[in-house]
């Protein structure tokens, strides 16, 4: 778990492709053949860093499928997700623009399926035409909003409740 968690600092810092197994490594007071001997490829270390960010997901998502209430479900994951894309700032960077984390993930079943669950918690059980467009406009500005300069400044807190109550208009649950 200690590479894990130095790759994702560095992943967050430097982007996968800017992060070497040296300098995970060095992070780590190791030598990269310690490295290699639990990961034999950096892809595999990415794979694994991205299966912890997302294991956070899952545990969102499985309490808000445990709700009755298709929009409390939705409030619920909404708000999680929020708050751990906002703790998370520089990860949410990389994994939307670095193109080995968009290549692994667009082959990774598992991610598949677990953005497929939150699509579903987020359009609801009727997934009409209206609610799918107002998922994906959440999805893609929480994911940009997050990252953006023109709120880096905000601290987590403030920079969450703004995301949760504008998205929560957006897919019109009651805030």
């Amino acid at each position: 778990m200690r590479i894990i968690t130095a790759a994702l600092d560095l992943f967050g810092e430097h982007g996968v492709n800017g992060t070497s197994l040296q300098m995970i490594a060095d992070a780590l007071g190791v030598t990269k053949a310690a490295v290699y001997h639990q990961y034999p490829a950096k892809d595999d270390i990415v794979v694994a860093a991205i299966e912890v960010e997302l294991a956070k997901v899952e545990a969102a998502l499985d309490a808000a499928e445990a709700e009755e209430s298709p929009p409390r479900a939705r409030a619920l994951v909404l708000a999680q997700v929020i708050d751990l894309a906002v703790e998370r700032r520089t990860m949410v960077s990389a994994v939307q623009h670095d193109p080995v984390v968009v290549r692994l993930l667009a082959h990774h079943e598992p991610f598949r399926q677990l953005m497929a669950r939150l699509s579903a918690v987020l359009t609801g059980p009727d997934p009409t035409v209206d609610r799918r467009v107002r998922a994906a406009m959440v999805s893609a500005a929480l994911g940009g909003a997050v990252t953006q300069p023109l709120v880096a400044d905000l601290d987590d807190e403030a920079l969450a409740r703004h995301l949760l109550t504008l998205a929560e208009q957006l897919l019109a649950l009651p805030g």
